[in-house]
């Protein structure tokens, strides 16, 4: 069963991409923002004390939406259409195409002034001087890193905890994404959203990296997973980008702005430099990851229905 509502899921994402107007996910960003502006105030002071305002509002953005999930997932005759339809919510499988078929075209006609923009909205590096590398590069990165966060993150929760799993790890990838940077307001606030986002993508980043080096170059990706991905800042970032970045057989990482300001990033992968072409590449990496996690969820489902049913036997 878990099976057929994974595929449903993702092929209901495939067919109608993201909603165009009023997105859950959007919704849901609006509301955060506005517990943001009523408990963050509050949590002047001793970085403790901010913290713990932090997980307050955490708590309050994700625990009523999951608890409500979980009610309607139980119902008996709507609970699998729920299913299909969080995950649908949850994925960003077509989206992360557009966007990155967006870059890709745009190199394709020389036009650098649309790709740096149409690559802005993939990264939150500067990208108004970026060179045809540099936005191959930086598009690459967003692809594979994206497979987790956008697809095989929720799809993994979607398998462990059903509905309210692929929804809380949606929405705390939001909290991390608003409210996990390294600046001093949202150095502690933002801790526990960034904590709790790290702890949620410990396996499943884990697991593409895995699945990037079984469906490209394995033994390079598995020795670019090992040895790169200690020496970037994320836990989680590091293996999948090294291991896709091997896997695709190019050269990705190193320094780049981010506000204005130059940060020393590691090197990932090898071979040559990014290129348009290497776009294409990484979304039919992506794509044949996601043909593998459906083959392995399909099997491991059958088996374990014959294995219950052995033992009511």
């Amino acid at each position: 069963m878990i099976a057929l509502l994974a595929a449903a899921g993702l092929g209901l994402d495939w067919l109608l991409g993201e909603p165009a107007r009023w997105h859950p996910l959007a919704l849901f960003g609006a509301y955060a923002r506005r517990i943001e502006l009523t408990v963050q105030p509050q949590a002047a002071g001793s970085a403790l004390w901010a913290r713990a305002f932090g997980v307050l509002a955490l708590v309050v953005a994700v625990a009523p939406w999951v608890l409500l999930c979980a009610r309607v997932a139980g119902l008996r005759w709507i609970g699998p259409v729920w299913d299909v339809a969080i995950l649908y919510l949850a994925i960003g499988h077509r989206s992360l195409h557009e966007h990155a078929r967006r870059v890709r075209n745009a190199l394709a006609r020389g036009d650098l002034e649309h790709a740096r923009r149409d690559v802005g909205m993939m990264v939150s590096r500067d990208t108004a001087d970026m060179d045809i590398t540099r936005i191959s590069a930086a598009a690459v990165e967003s692809v594979l890193e994206n497979g987790n966060d956008a697809v095989f993150g929720a799809l993994f929760w979607f398998v462990v905890a059903g509905a309210p799993g692929a929804l809380a790890y949606r929405l705390v990838n939001t909290l991390d994404a608003m409210w996990g940077y390294r600046t001093a307001r949202y150095l502690h606030f933002g801790w526990a959203a960034a904590r709790l986002d790290d702890v949620m993508n410990f396996v499943p980043a884990r697991l593409t990296a895995l699945t990037y080096a079984v469906v490209g170059r394995g033994q390079r990706a598995l020795h670019c997973w090992r040895s790169q991905a200690p020496l970037w800042d994320s836990p989680n970032a590091g293996p999948v980008m090294a291991a896709g970045a091997g896997a695709l057989g190019v050269s990705l990482g190193g320094g780049a702005f981010y506000a204005g300001e130059w940060h020393e990033r590691a090197a990932l992968g090898e071979g040559a430099p990014a290129g348009p072409e290497d776009i294409t590449r990484a979304l039919r990496l992506v794509g044949r990851s996601v043909l593998l996690w459906l083959a392995v969820i399909a099997v491991a489902s059958a088996l374990f229905t014959g294995l219950k049913a052995i033992g009511h036997a």
